[in-house]
C-alpha cells in the first residue's frame, strides 16, 4: 500500500471483469476484494459487476463488494442484461452520497452504457465522482464524452468539484485533448506510457483513465502493479491522491 497525507482523498477505479481471472480464467472475487483492500482506498469506482449471472455463481456482486470491504454507501448501475441479471458500474463510498444521477450513453445499435455518478459529502467538501464504462469505437467514445459534459443533469453544477474516472477503452489516446480540453478538464492520467494497465499481465494501453475538474489537486496517480493484480483481472487498477480545493 502507498503511503498518503492524512488529509488526502484516495480513489480507486478497476474495471474487474465479473471477478474472472484475465489469464486462468477463474472466477476469484476474493481476489478482486483483496486488491482493493490493499490499497485502503475511500472511494471506489468499478466496472464490469455482475449481478445473479451464473458465471459468477449467481453472487450479488455489488453486495458483497460493500459489506466485505465496508463501504456503507453505494450506487449500482445495471448496464448490460445476463440472462436473469446482468454486470454494470458500481461507487462505494466510505461517505454519505447526497445525490446521485445515471445517464446513458448508448449508441443506437452499440453495446449498452453508461455513467452514473454521486455528490459525494467528503471531509473536505462535496465531490461529484463520475464512473462510467465508455465504448469500443473511437466516435462512439466521443459522443459519449460530449453527452456526459452537456448532459442538463451535469451542467447543473458548473462550478461542481468533479472527478471522471472509469475504462475509458480509449486506445489511441485521443479523449484528453478532444472533448475533455474544450469543457476545461485535465488529464489526469499523463503521459498514457506511465498509466498503462490494459492486459493486467501484459500492460500495453492506458485505458483506465481519470479527469478532473479545476477544482481538484492531484498529488499522486499510479496503477497498481503488484502480483495479485496481475492475475486477480484482465485489467489493472488506478489510485489516485487528491485534495478538494
Amino acid at each position: 500500500m502507498t503511503e498518503r497525507a492524512p488529509e488526502h482523498l484516495r480513489v480507486l477505479s478497476y474495471n474487474i471483469h465479473k471477478g474472472i481471472g484475465g489469464r486462468d480464467r477463474r472466477y476469484r472475487l476474493q481476489r478482486i476484494i483483496d486488491v482493493i483492500a490493499h490499497e485502503s482506498p475511500d472511494l471506489v469506482c468499478l466496472q464490469e459487476v455482475d449481478r445473479n449471472v451464473k458465471r459468477s455463481r449467481f453472487d450479488d456482486q455489488p453486495h458483497q463488494l460493500a459489506e466485505q470491504l465496508q463501504f456503507p454507501h453505494h450506487l449500482f448501475q445495471l448496464n448490460v442484461k445476463v440472462q436473469t441479471g446482468g454486470y454494470g458500474n458500481l461507487l462505494l463510498s466510505r461517505w454519505p452520497i447526497a445525490e446521485s444521477h445515471q445517464v446513458s450513453l448508448t449508441l443506437r445499435q452499440r453495446k449498452p452504457r453508461a455513467a452514473i455518478w454521486g455528490v459525494i459529502e467528503t471531509p473536505n467538501g462535496p465531490l461529484r465522482l463520475v464512473n462510467w464504462h465508455l465504448g469500443l469505437v473511437e466516435h462512439e467514445r466521443h459522443w459519449q464524452v460530449r453527452r456526459l459534459l452537456e448532459h442538463h443533469l451535469f451542467r447543473n453544477q458548473p462550478h461542481a468539484a468533479t472527478l471522471i474516472i472509469g475504462d475509458t477503452n480509449d486506445w489511441r489516446n485521443t479523449l484528453g485533448n478532444g472533448p475533455f480540453s474544450v469543457h476545461g478538464y485535465a488529464s489526469v492520467t499523463s503521459p498514457p506510457s506511465r498509466f498503462r494497465s490494459f492486459p493486467a499481465w501484459l500492460p500495453m494501453g492506458s485505458l483506465d483513465k481519470a479527469f478532473a475538474s479545476p477544482h481538484l489537486v492531484i498529488h499522486r496517480a499510479h496503477v497498481v502493479q503488484s502480483r495479485l493484480a496481475r492475475d486477480a483481472s484482465d485489467h489493472l487498477p488506478l489510485v489516485i491522491d487528491f485534495e478538494i480545493q
